[in-house]
């Protein structure tokens, strides 16, 4: 283990990105080049760490150590990069780069309000999640754990309208108060429990688990199985594990670089990389295995089979959930949390080869799962559509967008060649090789993949295979749990596919991030709105000023009011760029989503929208099927099988000629 300042460098950078980008709010262009950079710079420290990490060197930098303030009594406030670390830490930081151009896309294109504060609690956010990486003991991650919560909220309640402060409350209630105390309290047993041993407390993560608590569960098994299913609860709040999942739902209110980068990356995989570290670090597959539970009528079981029965059950359900939502990004929710519980189930089927691919899941599902998000984000700036039954035939208005979902849709079913075939084909060798109950949770993956591909197909067939003025019935859709009774439109009491009027489909325009009256007109370095949205009579809204449209918005970026104005008061949006309309304006098309009464408009790839967000979605739905076609050569399911090489203490090759009971006998000794 080697003192370094690097994990806390890669933790700081973007915190100090945040007093940049707050200081730059009337200068958007260097505002967001702040963003690019911290993105960059906290990607290259982590990178700088992962060879020395791959060849077993951890790094590790203590607050007792550089200034000798003990954090707690017994237990230092620590940060450390080793392989469950950097593996986390650099999916996180890769994936915000290009979700920084693709916020900036986003935002703009939409003309979003509050800006500033966005792009600063973005910064926060993955400050927290970082921290959380390179968190070396439970309470270090528990404190990055609730800081996450707290910075992400403003993200949440982003729209300020009652629904996103309803979502807002529900997720700090849930992710903050619910998922802070049972990890909290799990922590706090697990200090109890390591005192007992005599040689002092530690919360420290070791490898294959704590040694000092697996010796006091021998002498307190109720307690430590207590411990474990509070820890499994508190980071199993934001893996959506359910009943504890459906804040997830509510917070795509949120614009969706959030629900992309933080719902679909760094919040909910802060929780299932919480329980890999219990799992793989703080008990280890050689105590759960040898700490089991009497169940009345059924006998000994191990700790893992109750996680890996409510994965399933989640992975289930929520994928039966997705089939019936009509709002798309309603939809993509319920698939993250079924998704998740991939990961879960993976891990606690306690297996090398299903470890394997449950930690490569993560970063499969973080690469399709941003693509699909992306899509619909572009989707929604492009033509204001979220509801899956009116895109008929936009595959031809978004051509890329519309591919890309496809690739990121075959990656949430494991076809190949996308990474998602390689996660769960792991996890399902390794469900064989347990064999006995685990078949059961075998037969539960593959019946999610047949799920998934029910409840995705949908989309890519209604975006290419339909037209505006013809589409066929959708019959997986049509029941009476869910989905709409005719192929296009509302049933016939004019209720939504997912609840709601879907009449009421209008959205309110957000307060403009526009300059105060008196200030110097600032200059985007690139397009800012999408080209779709200008019109032949864009020269009269470029003739508006800036203290017209300070006078008009009644907002400024730093959210205070012009004078007589309430914020989001009136549902009027105006524009400051040449040729760009009225988003809310009279335009149907705009107004309620869907295609206008001459049909889609035919683009290339190359324009149905910016390069700011054409690009992104490119790149990020390249690399699924670049992990999923060249696994060997991707550094994510190498570092994958040297953390379940750690835990196991042999060799991966090795690894399935070991009957399982010799393997956890290995752990214990």
């Amino acid at each position: 283990m080697v003192a370094d300042l690097r994990p806390l460098a890669a933790v700081l950078v973007s915190a100090v990105a945040i007093i940049l980008i707050v200081a730059s709010h009337r200068r958007p262009n260097l505002r967001e080049g702040w963003s690019v950079l911290a993105a960059l710079a906290k990607f290259g420290i982590i990178v700088s760490m992962l060879p020395a990490v791959m060849s077993g060197t951890v790094f590790r930098w203590s607050l007792a150590e550089s200034t000798g303030i003990q954090f707690l009594a017994g237990i230092d406030f620590a940060l450390r990069a080793d392989p469950l670390g950097i593996f986390f830490a650099l999916l996180a930081s890769f994936l915000w780069i290009f979700t920084s151009f693709y916020a900036t896309g986003y935002m703009r294109g939409l003309d979003e309000h509050s800006q500033t504060r966005f792009f600063a609690s973005f910064a926060a956010s993955l400050s927290a999640a970082v921290g959380i990486a390179f968190a070396a003991n439970l309470v270090t991650i528990f404190v990055f754990y609730e800081l996450l919560s707290l910075v992400t909220y403003p993200l949440v309640a982003h729209n300020e309208d009652n629904e996103a402060r309803i979502a807002g409350r529900k997720y700090l209630t849930y992710t903050f108060f619910g998922g802070g105390v049972f990890l909290l309290a799990g922590t706090a047993m697990v200090y109890w429990l390591t005192s007992l041993v005599g040689s002092g407390p530690t919360l420290a993560f070791e490898s294959g688990g704590i040694e000092a608590l697996a010796t006091a569960a021998q002498a307190e098994p109720v307690y430590a199985q207590a411990a474990f299913f509070l820890l499994i609860a508190g980071f199993g709040v934001k893996a959506a594990l359910m009943p504890l999942h459906s804040w997830l739902a509510d917070a795509m209110v949120a614009p969706t670089p959030v629900s992309g980068l933080l719902h679909a990356v760094a919040v909910v995989k802060s929780g299932a990389f919480g329980i890999a570290r219990i799992i793989l670090e703080v008990y280890g597959p050689g105590l759960i295995h040898d700490l089991p539970l009497d169940v009345p009528g059924i006998g000994e079981i191990g700790l893992n089979i109750p996680v890996a029965v409510v994965a399933a059950f989640t992975l289930t359900a929520a994928s039966i959930i997705a089939m019936r939502k009509d709002h798309l990004k309603r939809r993509l929710a319920y698939s993250t949390t079924a998704q998740l519980s991939y990961i879960v189930l993976g891990l606690s089927m306690l297996h090398p080869y299903a470890m394997v691919g449950a930690l490569f899941h993560i970063p499969a599902h973080a690469f399709a799962k941003l693509t699909l998000f992306f899509c619909a984000g572009a989707i929604h700036v492009e033509t204001h559509t979220d509801y899956i039954s009116e895109m008929a035939g936009i595959g031809k208005r978004m051509p890329l967008t519309m591919t890309a979902f496809t690739v990121g849709a075959a990656g949430m079913a494991g076809l190949p060649p996308v990474a998602g075939f390689v996660s769960k084909f792991y996890i399902l060798i390794g469900a064989g090789y347990m064999g006995g109950e685990y078949w059961l949770f075998a037969g539960a993956l593959l019946l999610s993949a047949v799920l998934n591909v029910a409840y995705f197909w949908p989309v890519v067939y209604t975006a290419f295979f339909e037209s505006e003025d013809r589409h066929d019935a959708k019959p997986l859709l049509e029941f009476p749990r869910g989905g709409v009774l005719r192929s296009y439109g509302t049933t016939d009491d004019h209720v939504a596919a997912d609840g709601g009027d879907p009449t009421d489909r209008t959205e309110t325009a957000d307060a403009t991030d526009a300059e105060p009256a008196g200030e110097e007109e600032f200059e985007y370095a690139v397009d800012k709105y999408p080209s779709d949205h200008t019109t032949a009579d864009g020269a009269d809204a470029a003739s508006q000023s800036a203290d017209a449209r300070t006078s008009e918005t009644g907002a400024h970026d730093d959210g205070t009011e012009a004078p007589g104005h309430d914020d989001h008061s009136d549902t009027s949006d105006t524009s400051d760029a040449v040729g760009v309309v009225d988003h809310h304006g009279d335009h149907d098309d705009h107004l309620t989503g869907g295609p206008p009464a001459e049909g889609w408009q035919r683009h290339s790839p190359f324009t149905e929208s910016t390069w700011l967000m054409l690009a992104p979605i490119a790149v990020i739905a390249t690399g699924a099927i670049a992990l999923g076609i060249g696994p060997d050569y991707a550094v994510f399911l190498e570092l994958a099988t040297r953390i379940v090489e750690g835990v196991f203490g042999m060799p991966f090759g090795e690894l399935g000629d070991v009957p399982f009971d010799e393997l956890v006998t290995e752990v214990n000794n």
